[in-house]
């Protein structure tokens, strides 16, 4: 079991001793897997009574007994367990690396192919379109990996046609045989340094989706990181770059025309014409508050558009599966409305929107864009993962009527604030005040509005940092959000559940 070349055909596992590190979902499905073909399996886990802990294992010399070790994309790859390993020689296997090379035939005799995508922000709402553009077009089709069901399970289910694989930068880290038959990176921005030790480094793994792929690079052109990464990857001869931009896309590309969503990177008149795909209506679903489409949600169903196109599916499915896809939780949802009177007399609709998903300067820069100038009362924070946050409030201060910050690590929000937008007011709720976070937050934020003269507001929380310094997760987060914005709004005001 070699850790980069491979024949092709299913490993032998029986009887092999393998190491499963990180019992998560990723991890069980990978035990449970790894088991049913016949392997010892060792779960090592620091955090599970039902494992051995890395530094037991490790001291009983446990490696040296072991032919491969699976690992959970929550171990980096300088963790004493999978370091020691590499220095042994033994193979190091994400569960991608491991689900691809035990791949069952489909009902068409082959594997079900993949369609494969990462990036720093959009990866969950573009492989739910990609999914529902899939079985509008009467695939058996599924979205895995990063999110839903693990990647192993999916890879040797024989029912599916085809899988749209969500991809982390940390699952492709030790991903090395992978061949998507086509394959996409959304953009690229700082995100998980700590893990990944430079920015460099956490593009370089983002960069392995493109490695072998069969039909087609999707890249966006707005973000020319993207577009180096296909030119410097190793692919099947024939594969094809395709770029998605906002802008009237040139001969392969995918992009707008005005309201229309359009091909030109797989049509068959492609040098002359441009094939309608959708149009901005199709995407009414995810529209925000104000009933507009933001350009990021746009930019993800171009990327999951031309990944469709890629398999063949016929454009009328590219219209059916977005104008089918509903919106996703914790990503631009409006929750609750509310009539606020302000200091001078103005009435205001106060629409609140969860966007917790947004865990990253650049998720929240895009989502702050979603919405007018002078619009929003932001709710930031959290834990920032050693990032800094000048880009995000200088390109964004435009938006702010106010800002809310919670958690602990809200010195690098404060600083980038005071120095490129020290007229905007700041609130901070600090951490072990009696009442619950988001209670205090969204009452800070109702007090902003108050002061304030706008004709309409936002209460957005877009965090633009990951939740785990106060809640289990970012939906832990937003629902926390939601309850007391709900709360607040109480009878005076509408419970709203969706997208406006």
């Amino acid at each position: 079991m070699s850790q980069e070349t491979w024949d092709g055909r299913p490993p032998d596992l029986e009887g092999a001793r393998v190491v499963v590190a990180g019992l998560g979902v990723s991890g069980r499905a990978a035990a449970e897997v790894l088991a049913s073909r016949g392997a010892r399996v060792v779960p090592v886990d620091d955090r599970s009574d039902e494992a051995v802990s890395s530094e037991e294992y490790l001291a009983g010399g446990g490696l040296e007994r072991a032919d491969l070790v699976v690992t959970s994309p929550g171990l980096p790859p300088h963790h004493p367990l999978l370091a020691a390993a590499l220095r042994r020689g033994l193979p190091v296997w994400s569960e991608v690396e491991l689900a691809w090379r035990l791949r069952v035939p489909g009902p068409s005799g082959e594997p079900a192919p993949w369609l494969a995508l990462t990036g720093t922000n959009g990866k969950t709402t573009t492989v739910g379109m990609l999914e529902s553009v899939l079985t509008a077009a009467g695939r058996r089709a599924l979205a895995v990996g990063n999110v839903g069901t693990p990647i192993v399970h999916a890879a040797t289910d024989p029912t599916l046609e085809v899988l749209a694989v969500e991809l982390s930068s940390f699952q492709l880290h030790f991903t090395h045989s992978m061949s998507a038959q086509a394959a996409a990176v959304l953009n690229v921005a700082p995100d998980h340094l700590d893990w990944h030790g430079s920015l460099e480094a956490y593009a370089a793994d983002k960069a392995r989706v493109y490695e072998h792929a069969q039909v087609a690079c999707v890249y966006n052109v707005a973000d020319p990181r993207t577009e180096q990464m296909v030119r410097d990857a190793d692919v099947v001869d024939g594969a094809v770059a395709v770029g998605f931009t906002l802008g009237t896309p040139g001969v392969g590309q995918v992009g707008l025309v005005e309201d229309v969503l359009v091909d030109r990177g797989f049509a068959r008149l492609r040098h002359t014409h441009a094939a309608e795909l959708a149009t901005l209506d199709d995407l009414a679903a995810l529209a925000g508050p104000d009933g507009r489409v933001a350009p990021h949600v746009v930019a993800d169903a171009l990327a999951a558009a031309g990944l469709a196109l890629a398999h063949g599916v016929e454009p009328a499915a590219v219209r059916d599966g977005l104008r089918a896809f509903g919106p996703g939780r914790h990503r631009i949802e409006t929750v609750a409305r509310e009539e606020l009177a302000t200091a001078d007399g103005t009435v205001v609709t106060v629409s609140y929107v969860d966007d917790s998903k947004a865990t990253n300067a650049h998720a929240a820069a895009a989502s702050l864009a979603a919405f007018g100038p002078g619009e929003v009362v932001w709710v930031a924070g959290g834990l920032a993962k050693g990032a800094r946050f000048d880009d995000l409030v200088r390109t964004r201060r435009d938006r702010l009527a106010g800002v809310v910050l919670v958690g602990v690590d809200r010195e690098p929000l404060r600083d980038a604030l005071a120095r490129h937008a020290p007229e905007v007011p700041v609130v901070e709720i600090v951490p072990g005040e009696t009442e619950d976070v988001m209670t205090s937050a969204v009452a800070a934020a109702r007090t902003l509005v108050r002061r304030g003269s706008a004709t309409g507001t936002t209460v957005l929380l877009a965090p633009a940092c990951a939740s785990m310094d106060q809640f289990a997760s970012y939906a832990a987060r937003g629902d926390a959000f939601a309850a007391a914005a709900r709360a607040a709004v109480g009878e005076g005001g509408e419970r709203a559940g969706g997208r406006a």
